[in-house]
């Protein structure tokens, strides 16, 4: 008998195998239609463009057919063709900015598994690919709006905020929130603006509160209350696919980052300005840093706040928190050996290998842990301290802030292809 049950388990695993070797036979009109609609909706939930690009070239394969694709912020370039002597069918189809929807981009990832295991037919995955637009977040908006508080109330202490900071920097991080919301109905111009506008909004407000506490630290509380927009990741994104020769894509997102960075400078500096004009508060020493021990128990709610801001599933927000809570262990480690710009390569590099890892476990989107544990180094606020000291007339003390920010995307990148050179990814999104 365990001779038979081992026959039928091996006839099983040849089953597998051949499942994930053989093309899956799909029309070629049916197969473009259905190339496509993956691309877009893994474009618009997050996936970065070489990973998109790559895991379509493998989908393509899968079906029997050779694709090229280039995929930018703004549009995605579709190639496909029969073989090497048939003619080229290519679309350039134009795409909203992309956002970060990790629930939704695992569900991509789980559906496209299933469609590769050939336990869901290709007219069954397309109309699932569809209804997962349809899907509400996991997280509603009161889960939301804790997720923004959350990171406000976890950054400002590790940069260096005192108990006054961190209780404003929590409060204007919901109010963020409800700007976000509320630019989300107005429509893309508001969208386009909202790192201005919330920006200022703040600005305002902590320039107002500064009348009753003096030892508000401005640039603080309205860093780490935009926190959660700023283009650090945008920036370290842009970095990385010009190093990959994505030119297009890599300038795209560069620029789009620190446009974005200037928006906010801009904005925060309006609003203190604006707000000045009519009230004038007294200049004081800064808030006592709050205490180490209070930093270490603050922290895991930042991690908590951005798998929340992000609509991290259930099934996977103790995974994200637990791999870029390792990773800021990461950061701590090499920081201690040498510098900070070493303390960042080390935590990239242990965050990249451990969601490989957990990629190949669960064959799910390696994006699902990784973007949180990334974002997490924020190089966005270096940028933002930089060009806010430029601002108020630090120059020198500005750009070397400014160029900081360079430092550690470029840092961020380094651990990145580290990290993929000693656990290689899936290709999957």
């Amino acid at each position: 008998m365990s001779d038979v049950n081992q026959g039928i388990k091996t006839d099983r695993m040849k089953d597998s195998q051949k499942s994930h070797t053989e093309p899956l036979k799909v029309p070629f009109d049916d197969a473009w239609r259905f190339i496509i609609k993956v691309g877009t909706a893994a474009h618009r939930y997050g996936s970065t463009a070489t990973r998109l690009e790559s895991f379509l070239v493998g989908l393509s394969k899968r079906m029997g057919y050779r694709g090229v694709f280039r995929s930018t912020p703004s549009d995605i370039v579709f190639a496909l063709r029969e073989g090497p002597e048939s003619p080229q069918r290519v679309e350039v189809i134009a795409t909203p900015a992309p956002g970060v929807d990790l629930d939704k981009l695992a569900r991509v990832g789980d559906l496209l598994n299933e469609l590769e295991a050939g336990t869901l037919p290709l007219a069954d995955a397309s109309t699932s690919l569809d209804a997962i637009d349809l899907v509400p977040p996991p997280w509603g908006r009161l889960a939301s709006m804790l997720g923004y508080a959350l990171v406000g109330l976890g950054l400002a202490p590790i940069l260096g905020g005192g108990w006054s900071d961190t209780l404003y920097a929590t409060l204007f991080s919901m109010l963020v929130y409800g700007l976000v919301l509320l630019s989300g109905r107005l429509g893309a111009a508001a969208t386009e603006w909202l790192p201005l506008s919330s920006a200022f909004v703040v600005g305002v407000l902590a320039t107002v509160v500064k009348l009753w506490v003096p030892e508000l630290n401005l640039v603080l509380v309205i860093l780490s209350a935009v926190a959660i927009i700023l283009p650090g990741y945008t920036i370290s994104l842009g970095a990385g696919e010009l190093m990959a020769q994505h030119v297009v894509s890599g300038m795209a997102n560069l620029m789009s980052g620190l446009i974005c960075l200037v928006k906010q400078i801009a904005g925060g500096w309006l609003g203190i300005v604006a707000a000045s004009i009519v009230v004038s508060g007294a200049a004081a020493e800064p808030a006592t840093p709050v205490d180490p021990f209070w930093v270490q128990l603050l922290f895991p709610l930042l991690l908590v706040g951005l798998c929340l801001a992000f609509q991290t599933s259930r099934r996977d927000l103790p995974w994200a928190v637990l791999v870029s809570g390792i990773a800021y262990l990461g950061v701590m480690a090499g920081s201690s050996i040498l510098d900070a710009n070493l303390g960042n390569l080390v935590g990239t590099i242990t965050a990249v290998v451990i969601a490989n890892l957990w990629a190949r476990k669960t064959g799910r989107p390696t994006s699902i842990v990784l973007i949180p544990a990334i974002v997490m180094l924020v190089s966005g606020s270096i940028g933002f301290r930089g060009l806010a000291s430029m601002a108020g007339g630090e120059l020198l003390v500005g750009a070397q802030q400014f160029l900081q920010m360079f430092v550690v995307a470029l840092t961020i990148v380094a651990g990145i292809l580290v990290g993929y050179t000693i656990i290689r990814p899936e290709s999957g999104l």
